[in-house]
C-alpha cells in the first residue's frame, strides 16, 4: 500500500459518436482511480464547446441532467490527482480558453519539467494565468503561435515543453491525442462498436464502453481525428521510449493492458519473481488488499504456500478529521483494514505489498497482525526500495521523507517490527515485465532521471 504517493491523471477522449459525453463519463468513471480530487468534461457540438468541472469524484460531479447539456458527437475527459498546482477549483481540468481560432480543451496526464521556464517566459509577454496547472501553459503557447492553423500550432507548442505528457486536444470541429516522446504515461487507441473512436490512459475504460483496443498511442506519435476519416498520424518526435514503470508497480488497475501487456499478469509475474530473492517457510501468503492481491497470487502459485486473504479492506472511509495522535493514527488503519483474525491466529504470514514509502503504514499492519495473533510477519514488497522522487507525474514526498533513502532493509524492517523484509530487486522487476532497450523509467528507484 503507497501511503503518500498518489495516483497521478486520466485522460480520455470520444470522437465521432452522438452519446460522446456519456461515454466520457462512464470512461471516467472505469479511470476513477487514477485521480479522485477532481473531474470534468468538455463538449462540442461543432459549433460551441461545453464545460462542466467540479472537484469531487465523477459519479458526484455529473448527473443526467448535466450530461445532456454536454451535447455534441466529441468530448474529451479528466480526473484530477493535482501533482502540479493548487487544490482548487481553477486547477480541475478540462482547461478551456476562447483564443483568435475559436475555442479548446486541453487534458493532460503527466508533469512538464520546463513549467515554469515556460510560464516566466508567458508572463513576460503578457499572457495572464488563471491556474498553478502546467497544462494552461499549452493553451497560451498555442493562442501566441504564429502558425495559421491549429495542428501547427499544437506542434509548435508541445515542442517548447518538456517532461512527461499524454494530451487530448478538443477543438469545434477535432479532436488531437498525443504522448510525448519519452511514452512516460500510457495513451490508448480503440473503436467504438457502434461508430467513433477513444483514446484513454488505460484500456479498463474501452471494456466499459464496448470499444474494442487497436493499439497504444506511440511515443512521439500525434493523433488527428477528423469527422468521417480514420485518425492520422504524424511523428512530432522521434521516439525514445522510457515508459513508467510504476504503472505496472502501482497505478493502472489490474484488468487494463499497459504498454502492451496485461498489468495483472506482469504483477503476478512480479510475485513469483520475489519468491524467490529471501524465502521463508511460512503457513500461507496474504496481500495488502487491493494493490498487493496479483503479486500475492504469483508469490503463492511459485512458492507452493498457500494463499489466503488474511486482511480485509473496506472500501468506504474517506477522510477523517479526528486529531491525528498515534492512536488515532493506528486506530485509522484499522478502519480501512481488518485483520481474518481466524485465519492468521497462530500462524507465521507473508504479507505481500507494492511498496513501503514511509513505513508508517506498513509498520501498523504489521502491528495489527501481531496484535491478532500471528506468530510471524515476513514482509515482502513486489517492487524494490522507492529512494527517489518522482518529477514525471507521480506525487511523491521529497527524498528526505522516503524510508528508503534514509535507511537500510535491515533499519527498515526493525523500523516496521517485521520478522524480516525482502524488496524485489531491479533485474527482477524488469524481468517480470519483459523490458528490453532499457525502455522503462525506474527513476523513483535508482535516481537516475531521464530528463
Amino acid at each position: 500500500m503507497l501511503e503518500n504517493v498518489n495516483e497521478k491523471c486520466a485522460v480520455v477522449g470520444i470522437f465521432g459518436h452522438k452519446e460522446a459525453s456519456k461515454l466520457a463519463y462512464f470512461s471516467l468513471h472505469s479511470l476513477q482511480h487514477r485521480g479522485q480530487e477532481a473531474a470534468g468534461i468538455s463538449s462540442s457540438n461543432g459549433t460551441k464547446l461545453h464545460t462542466i468541472k467540479d472537484r469531487g469524484l465523477v459519479m458526484q460531479i455529473f448527473d443526467e441532467a448535466k450530461l445532456t447539456t454536454l451535447s455534441g458527437n466529441s468530448a474529451i475527459g479528466h480526473t484530477r490527482y493535482s501533482t502540479a498546482g493548487n487544490d482548487s477549483i481553477l486547477d480541475a481540468q478540462p482547461v478551456f480558453a476562447r483564443y483568435d481560432l475559436g475555442e479548446m480543451a486541453i487534458v493532460h496526464n503527466g508533469n512538464l519539467t520546463n513549467a515554469q521556464e515556460v510560464r516566466e517566459r508567458l508572463i513576460k509577454k503578457g499572457a495572464i494565468f488563471q491556474t498553478f496547472m502546467d497544462t494552461e501553459n499549452l493553451i497560451h503557447l498555442i493562442a501566441k503561435s504564429e502558425k495559421e492553423k491549429l495542428l501547427e500550432r499544437i506542434i509548435d507548442a508541445v515542442k517548447k515543453i518538456e517532461g512527461a505528457f499524454s494530451l487530448v486536444f478538443l477543438s469545434r470541429t477535432k479532436m488531437f491525442a498525443m504522448r510525448d516522446r519519452h511514452g512516460f504515461r500510457p495513451l490508448s487507441l480503440g473503436r467504438i462498436a457502434n461508430g467513433g473512436y477513444v483514446v484513454a490512459s488505460e484500456t479498463c475504460a474501452f471494456d466499459l464502453i464496448g470499444a474494442e483496443f487497436i493499439r497504444d498511442v506511440e511515443p512521439g506519435e500525434l493523433l488527428i481525428f477528423e469527422k468521417d476519416k480514420a485518425p492520422i498520424s504524424i511523428k512530432v518526435y522521434e521516439p525514445t521510449p522510457k515508459k513508467c514503470i510504476f504503472e505496472y508497480v502501482y497505478f493502472a488497475r489490474p484488468d487494463s493492458s499497459v504498454f502492451g501487456q496485461s498489468v495483472y499478469q506482469m504483477r503476478k509475474n512480479m510475485g513469483a519473481e520475489l519468491s524467490k530473492i529471501k524465502p521463508v517457510e511460512a503457513d500461507m501468503v496474504i496481500p495488502v488488499p487491493d494493490g498487493g492481491v496479483p503479486s500475492a497470487i504469483g508469490y503463492a502459485q511459485a512458492s507452493g504456500i498457500p494463499y489466503e486473504m488474511g486482511i480485509m479492506r473496506n472500501h468506504y472511509i474517506g477522510r477523517t478529521f479526528i486529531e491525528p495522535t498515534q492512536e488515532m493514527r493506528d486506530l485509522k488503519v484499522k478502519m480501512k483494514l481488518s485483520p481474518m483474525i481466524d485465519t492468521i491466529k497462530g500462524k507465521k504470514v507473508i504479507v505481500i505489498d507494492d511498496s513501503i514509502v514511509r513505513g508508517t503504514t506498513s509498520r501498523r499492519i504489521v502491528r495489527m497482525l501481531k496484535d491478532a495473533g500471528a506468530t510471524e510477519v515476513h514482509m515482502r514488497i513486489s517492487s524494490p526500495p522507492t529512494t527517489d522522487p518522482c518529477f514525471y507525474g507521480v506525487d511523491t514526498p521529497d527524498k528526505n521523507k522516503l524510508i528508503a533513502s534514509n535507511m537500510s532493509t535491515e533499519e527498515i524492517c526493525e523500523f516496521i517490527e517485521a520478522d524480516s523484509l525482502a524488496y524485489l530487486n531491479s533485474d527482477a522487476l524488469l524481468r517480470s515485465v519483459h523490458a528490453k532497450d532499457d525502455e522503462y523509467c525506474t527513476a523513483c528507484f535508482t535516481g537516475e532521471y531521464i530528463i
